[in-house]
Order: structure tokens, then sequence, then C-alpha cells
């Protein structure tokens, strides 16, 4: 991580605008504290990309555009970058930020950063409309920073997924559940208990059609037995079978067959708390 860190600050020295890959179901657990400090430095503007809006609850997503969009030197968007059309969004947002480049004389040059898991590499190859990066469900993909020329006057630079140390726990939890984080780093039952926290609080009646969940369940531990014991998970004693209820859950809300879900919204602008 401190070599992708020092690569990452080298190359915004030679990049116009840094585009930083979100994840829309936690836009703020998946934007990374470290990368402000590195692009601010550099003077450089930013493109927040809120990818796979199409999983996401859209009255949030709207909410979290309005966050990022209203902060200096940096615009939002919402794509899901698996659609062309949608991804085609990326390069014309940062002309925009990048008047005068674009051209064989001056191109616009790109940096594409981001967590692990959050589709900078599916953004890059629907780009490019060509495999420029191998894509993976699982974190940590991409190992090294990567020059492309997408096509005459815009050249991309994709980077390591960079994750940062010392977060807090509602952060990891958050990225855990969203596969950001490796599987061989956390507890499947931790994770899911906390998300079931989180969906039974904005989220219940997705829990309701998909798994029957009654008004009496109320919490993330209580959400897992029941899963357990509506998809017959069980123990050799009858005892619900909490890991592979926890991996269904899991499963469910990262495929997007709860519905589209965000598990987070954007701090208080100062007009809303007035």
């Amino acid at each position: 991580m401190t070599a992708a860190y020092e690569a990452a600050s080298k190359g915004m020295g030679r990049t116009d605008v840094v585009i930083e890959v979100l994840d829309a179901r936690a836009p703020g657990a998946s934007c990374n504290p470290a990368i402000e400090p590195l692009r601010r430095q550099a003077q450089r503007p930013a493109l927040k990309v809120l990818n796979k809006a199409d999983l996401a609850d859209p009255e949030r997503t709207k909410r979290w555009l309005r966050h990022y969009n209203a902060q200096p030197q940096t615009r939002a968007i919402a794509i899901s970058s698996k659609a062309t059309g949608e991804a085609g969004r990326v390069p014309k947002a940062c002309m925009l930020l990048a008047p005068g480049r674009g051209t064989i004389a001056k191109p616009l040059r790109l940096m594409i950063l981001g967590i692990p898991n959050v589709g900078k590499s599916t953004l890059m190859n629907t780009l490019s409309r060509r495999h420029l990066a191998r894509v993976g469900d699982e974190p940590g993909v991409t190992k090294t920073p990567m020059r492309h020329e997408l096509r005459a006057g815009l050249v991309l630079v994709d980077t390591a997924g960079l994750l940062w140390p010392r977060m807090t726990e509602d952060v990891a939890l958050k990225l855990a559940a969203l596969h950001s984080v490796g599987a061989a780093a956390y507890d499947p039952e931790t994770v899911a208990a906390s998300l079931g926290d989180i969906l039974l609080r904005d989220y219940r009646q997705a829990l309701l059609e998909r798994f029957g969940v009654a008004g009496e369940t109320q919490g993330g531990h209580d959400l897992l037995v029941h899963v357990a014991r509506k998809r017959s998970l069980l123990l050799k004693g009858g005892e619900a079978d909490l890991r592979k209820a926890a991996v269904a859950l899991l499963t469910d809300f990262r495929s997007g067959v709860l519905g589209a879900i965000t598990l987070e919204v954007p701090p208080a602008a100062p007009e809303e708390l007035a």
C-alpha cells in the first residue's frame, strides 16, 4: 500500500483530472480519506464516480451527488460502468473539469483511483471498448499502475486499489459487506449481522419480501437466525447455521437480489441543519 500511495502521489503531478470511483451503495465508506490530501496538494480537480448505481437506492444517490457536487473543484456522477452509454459520461465530465485538454497536442490525462472491487477495471474496459484490465469479483485485481491510451487525446492511468490503515469499525464493516475487503480478513457473521441492523432499520420491506421477516425481528443476529430457518440452513442438532445464513444474506445484498440499497446517507448540508 505504501508503494501504491507513492506511485499515486507522483502520478498526480502529470494528471489533469483525478477520477475516484466509489461504490454508490456506500459512497462515504468507499471514499478513501488519504486520496483527498494527495489531490489537493497536487491542485488537481476530481471527478467522483458513484459506480454500481443500478444497485443503489436512487433517492440516496441524489443526496450523495448533491453532497459531492457542493465541494470545490469536484464533480460527481452516478453510473453503472457495465453500461457503455453511462460510462461515456466520464470523459465528458472530465473535460468540463479541464477545459482546453483532450486534443493530440494537449491530451487529457486522467488518473483513476479507488478502493478494491469498486469497478475500476470494468469502467476502463467499457470506456475503451476493449479488454484493458482484468476484471474479478475479488478485491485487489489491479496490482501496479498501468498507462492506457483510450483514444487520441485521452490517456488514462490505472492504479492499484488503495485501502487505508486505521479505518473505523463502521467503515470496515460496510466495506466488508461490499466485498471491498478480502474474505479472509473478516468474520462473515459479524459483517452480516451489522448489515442486518442497517437493513432492518432502513429496508425492512425488502427483508419482508425476500425472507418473510416479521416485525418482531429486531437485530442483525435475530435476522440471521430467521434467514437460517427460512432457508433450512441448520446444524445437526437443529440449531441455526449462522455462518451459512450470513453468506446467504451477504450474497443477496451484493448481487442486488434484495433490491436497490444504500447503506448510508451523506452528512447534513448546512441548510438542512438550519
